[in-house]
């Protein structure tokens, strides 16, 4: 018996998606090309598109495709950034994915960009006030704001709106990364505020390799990657029909089953923290007790290394994920977790359980038949 608890890294492709994309990929065309195989593609591309911008309260010009969350982060931080000069202040919460925290480093290691980590309190929530007051510094030097919809590791959902309108008071573009918001939570770019929206069709039930970067009318960033000037001219490339035509079909139904989905989560998610602290009772539960994806339980156990109980679960048919960073075969403390103010060895001691459309009762049932034992063992090992 195995159980899979790692649906925020990537969740099973869904019926619809396999189907959408299947369909598509023994046809041939490039979606640029003008004769009948081209134009069959574009039509499909420009469908998916109408179907992506109803599901998530865009205009279909407003769907940028990209090759997932990663590339879509670096266009709306890098290419936002280079549109705004000589604005060289760079806005994120401390507590941002990689993929906009290293292209806001990058900007300041090599192009003189000013990066400011806003603080966050200890469930990893950025405040509107600290916004405000970084703001009101220097309004006109700021070049954009990056605020993640919800956390990747501890699933703490920020005040998205909010933060959007304080940023419009000073006319600064608001880009938030909403990859692990989307299915679980509502999610509309209108309703928002936001400029700029990531989204990934591998979280979300979709295929790997395709994602969006839903961009307001108005916003004109630097493009990242030159070429044939395909989507707006702000990301050439030519465009993958299958994997679009998958992505529209998952984030169609993701939307459609959110508020079954969100229940059902909510319910296997407090059943699994209830039973978790009941078989490690000094365990801690981090990130907002409240306001948290549907799906997410982030634990630290303490005296433990993440990176030990990760594979001693895995040898017993749990698959999770760390709260720590591999870099070059070196454990690193979570970024997440230090910035909430969280110690080194709590943050390196954790781990994340993440629920999907295809979690069951059974999943806790095999993560609490072994957790005890795993846990013993890894504290025998130690800390290093």
């Amino acid at each position: 018996m195995s159980a899979y608890l790692d649906h925020a890294a990537t969740t099973p492709m869904l019926p619809e998606a396999i189907a959408a994309m299947t369909e598509q990929l023994g046809q041939v065309g490039n979606a640029s090309s003008l004769h009948a195989a081209g134009r069959h593609a574009r039509r499909v591309v420009e469908e998916s598109r109408e179907s992506i911008a109803e599901a998530l309260g865009a205009r279909p010009s407003e769907v940028v495709f990209t090759s997932g969350g990663t590339e879509a982060d670096n266009l709306a931080v890098k290419g936002l950034y280079w549109s705004r000069a000589p604005r060289r202040r760079l806005l994120l919460s401390s507590v941002e994915h990689h993929a906009a925290l290293d292209p806001a480093q990058w900007l300041a290691d090599r192009q003189g960009a000013e990066l400011e980590l806003l603080a966050v309190d200890e469930h990893g929530k950025l405040h509107p006030d600290t916004l405000r007051a970084a703001i009101e510094r220097d309004p006109d030097s700021v070049a954009m704001v990056s605020v993640m919809w919800a956390n990747n590791e501890v699933g703490t959902i920020q005040p998205v709106r909010v933060l959007a309108a304080i940023a419009h008071d000073h006319g600064i573009p608001f880009h938030t990364d909403a990859v692990q918001a989307l299915g679980q939570v509502p999610v509309s770019f209108a309703a928002s505020g936001a400029d700029a929206l990531t989204v990934s069709g591998h979280k979300i039930g979709g295929p790997m390799g395709v994602g969006a970067l839903l961009l307001g009318r108005s916003m004109t960033p630097a493009p990242v990657l030159h070429g044939g000037g395909q989507e707006r001219d702000v990301r050439s490339g030519t465009l993958d029909t299958p994997a679009i035509a998958g992505l529209a079909a998952a984030v169609q139904v993701a939307v459609r089953d959110q508020e079954e989905q969100r229940e059902h989560l909510t319910k296997l998610r407090d059943e699994l923290i209830e039973r978790v602290r009941l078989a490690v009772p000094d365990v801690i539960l981090n990130g907002d007790p409240a306001d948290r994806l549907p799906g997410n339980a982030h634990f630290s156990f303490p005296g433990c290394e993440g990176d030990a109980l990760l594979m001693l679960l895995d040898a017993k048919g749990v698959e999770c994920s760390t709260g720590s960073a591999c870099s070059a075969g070196v454990a690193q403390p979570s970024h997440v977790l230090l910035a909430m103010g969280a110690d080194s060895l709590r943050a390196r001691g954790s781990l994340r359980f993440t629920l999907g459309h295809t979690s069951t009762k059974d999943d806790i049932d095999r993560l609490v038949e072994v957790l005890p034992a795993v846990v013993e063992r890894a504290r025998r090992a130690g800390v290093s």
